[in-house]
């Protein structure tokens, strides 16, 4: 954890990005690290847990991450939280909560709470189209005799 928690202050005291810093451990050891570059790259998904385990995919060369935990200075977000399942983590541990970081002005409680509620009601405008042409394609993927799973 102290390692999440010092590529946060480094961040921090950069200004290349906000206050978060995760790190990927495997037998112990690191094998990824990630700090946030959401505003350095001008890229919102460049949080510190996905490109903690992005690292740690390129490192073993896989995409599953299932003996690994992760450790966090903060309480992923939802994307992050998404990424963690997708990458099969054994466990994710985190220093401040969400409310420690709505207190610093960010989204992180205000989309925990979005996400409870139906699409249609959400302040960010959803619409269901094409449902058919999307189902065509899992269809297919039913099909398929040689997919990689994950």
């Amino acid at each position: 954890m102290a390692a999440a928690i010092a590529l946060a202050r480094d961040t921090t005291r950069t200004g290349d990005g906000g206050p978060f810093g995760a790190v990927v451990v495997r037998d112990g050891h690191i094998i990824g690290r990630g700090r946030n570059g959401v505003t350095s790259r001008n890229d919102p998904t460049a949080h510190a847990e996905v490109e903690a385990i992005r690292a740690a995919c390129a490192a073993i060369n896989d995409f599953n991450l299932h003996g690994c935990e992760l450790y966090t200075s903060c309480e992923p977000c939802p994307m992050c939280l998404g990424a963690a399942y997708w990458a099969h983590v054994d466990a994710v541990y985190y220093a401040a909560d969400r409310t420690d970081a709505a207190a610093a002005g960010f989204d992180d409680d205000f989309i925990y709470r979005e996400i409870a509620v139906a699409p249609e009601q959400r302040k960010l405008r959803m619409s269901q189209i094409l449902r058919d042409r999307a189902i065509d394609v899992f269809d297919e993927w039913r099909r398929r005799e040689n997919k990689n799973m994950y």
